[in-house]
């Protein structure tokens, strides 16, 4: 593998941090500190490499040879165990050029399990017009049929997309390129956004101010009615369909779009009716802290008595706290002294349920050397997409299943039936099913989809969030109707609070409202997120309420 390095001195490349990362069973290298930057191999447990660099604004690490301390690539922070005080590793901005074309500075030989790159042969350039002006993306962009935002999308430009540039207006920062995607073969995109090559001033000068936009045409439906459990998907009522098309459009507007690198995905069910809808359930997100949900379903399986106090304990800090040396807690009871094989256990659940894109193979980062694997870690290929969300590749989910799940646990504790009671009838009840959902209604964090909703509003939930991906799996209980919402957010490297938390509370204000027309909530409320650090229910009165086997809530 051939790497070309750009500003790492003969003396860097000689510096020992001290400080060393082991891949948490296989973790891809990129050229840059960006998910969207170059694969050139990976590395797998078993094989410690020295930490020559951080980035200082995002979870990335700079990983070197074993002996040479040559850069080799970057690895994001929580696909890898660290071995001692990331606080001594200097930061840098280091990019390593995988598509050297002849002669590079310095040869790599790959020690561990690393890919090989394949450069491709350059493309012709396309043709520059009469002036040779062009104009090179150099990240994610909208084409707009309109010099502004306000005119709608034509398409989509990616990092390296190159256009020819035919006009540039003179009252706004914003140049015309030749787009076929466009009716008229002209759209445009924002000056600041291109690498311009060539004399801008010598295309054409556009000074109009209404620009006509094209007809509409009608759009390929992206909600589906869905079945759960291997139940046909029953058809939408024409109000249900209405709000769906409704919470698709409301993500559109917020720029979360599965065109784009940042989108988002949902699942909705009417409890009572089984109607279901989704959009974007074909693709796989980080599990996060939700499929704790099934961790905790996993667990009262496996109990054949109430929870000690110390598992109560667990079993609080897992779901309210999201504690992840908690979770391992509990994993490690439901593989009987082991997390991975705990974490096996819950992926059969799932498979067992028919939810076969969601699994758990290994158990959560905690502080402190990791436990290793009882045996060789298997990354499973789902029937979803694993790519576009960039997934944990140990915990992912897809909103269907996450919602199913939730569904499931409803059936079995207010319905008397449904898969969970199927498949699991003589190690789970109805009481026990009450017990979960009862554990999920006293989560604390008073935000994303449960803000949605009236304070009053009974709402069972589990929140998780990493830095790309935020999500949230709720039942709710109003008087209008009980139902479901899975809603995850995706945005390469870094999704804001400020930008998802009133996108959550507004979809679920929407559909609350949907219910309970005659008792509306008319804006979103002020949501609250308690402290992590001073969450504990060690102690807490709501032990000794779950520990109550007659508990009929």
């Amino acid at each position: 593998m051939m790497l070309l390095l750009t500003g790492w001195s003969a003396k860097a490349q000689q510096r020992q941090t001290g400080v060393y990362a082991e891949a948490i069973g296989q973790a891809n290298l990129r050229t840059a500190a960006d998910i969207e930057s170059r694969l050139i191999g990976e590395i797998h447990s078993g094989t410690e490499y020295p930490i020559l660099g951080r980035n200082a604004r995002f979870p990335w690490l700079l990983l070197g040879e074993r002996d040479s301390t040559v850069p080799m690539g970057w690895v994001f922070e929580t696909l890898v165990a660290v071995a001692g005080d990331l606080n001594q590793v200097p930061f840098t901005e280091l990019i390593l050029d995988a598509a050297a074309p002849t002669e590079p500075a310095i040869t790599v030989t790959a020690r561990a399990p690393i890919a090989t790159v394949a450069t491709a042969a350059p493309t012709a350039e396309p043709s520059l017009g009469a002036f040779g002006v062009s104009g090179v993306v150099s990240g994610e962009v909208n084409v707009r049929y309109g010099p502004g935002l306000e005119y709608p999308r034509a398409g989509v430009g990616y990092a390296g997309d190159r256009f020819e540039v035919t006009g540039y207006h003179t009252q706004f920062p914003w140049v015309r390129i030749r787009y076929e995607g466009a009716a008229s073969g002209q759209a445009w995109i924002a000056r600041d956004l291109l690498e311009i090559s060539g004399n801008l001033f010598a295309t054409a000068a556009i000074s109009q101010l209404r620009f006509s936009l094209p007809p509409l045409t009608p759009t390929p439906a992206a909600v589906r009615a869905i079945g759960i459990n291997g139940e046909d998907a029953l058809p939408l009522g024409g109000e249900l369909q209405t709000l769906a098309t409704e919470l698709w459009n409301l993500l559109l507007e917020n720029d979360f779009d599965p065109q784009t690198s940042r989108f988002g995905a949902l699942f909705f069910m009417d409890l009572a009716s089984g109607e279901a809808f989704s959009f974007g359930d074909e693709y796989a997100f980080s599990g996060t802290s939700l499929n704790k949900i099934a961790i905790l379903v996993k667990l009262y399986a496996e109990l054949h008595s109430p929870p000690s106090i110390e598992t109560t304990t667990d079993i609080l800090n897992t779901m309210i706290c999201s504690e992840n040396a908690a979770t391992n807690r509990l994993l490690s009871i439901i593989g009987a002294g082991n997390t991975y094989y705990g974490a096996e256990a819950v992926t059969e659940l799932f498979q067992q349920l028919g939810l076969t894109r969601s699994f758990l193979i290994a158990p959560f980062t905690t502080i402190g050397t990791p436990e290793p694997p009882p045996f060789p870690l298997m990354f499973p290929a789902t029937a979803a997409d694993q790519v576009k969300a960039a997934p944990d590749l140990s915990n992912q989910l897809t909103v269907v299943e996450i919602g199913a799940l939730l569904a499931n646990l409803y059936q079995c504790a207010y319905g008397g039936g449904g898969a969970l009671l199927q498949h699991y009838g003589e190690e789970l009840d109805a009481r026990e099913c009450r017990q979960m959902l009862h554990v999920m209604s006293n989560n604390t964090v008073d935000a994303l989809l449960k803000s949605g909703a009236p304070a009053n509003i009974r709402v069972a939930h589990k929140h998780g969030w990493i830095a790309d991906t935020h999500g949230n799996a709720a039942l709710f209980f109003t008087p209008g109707g009980d139902y479901v919402i899975a809603m995850m957010l995706f945005q390469p490297q870094w999704l804001d609070f400020q930008e998802s938390l009133p996108l959550f509370a507004e979809v679920s204000r929407r559909v609350y409202n949907h219910y309970n027309p005659d008792q509306p909530q008319q804006s979103g409320r002020e949501w609250f997120i308690p402290d992590v650090n001073s969450c504990n229910y060690f102690g807490d009165p709501l032990i000794a309420d779950l520990l109550q086997t007659t508990w009929d809530g």
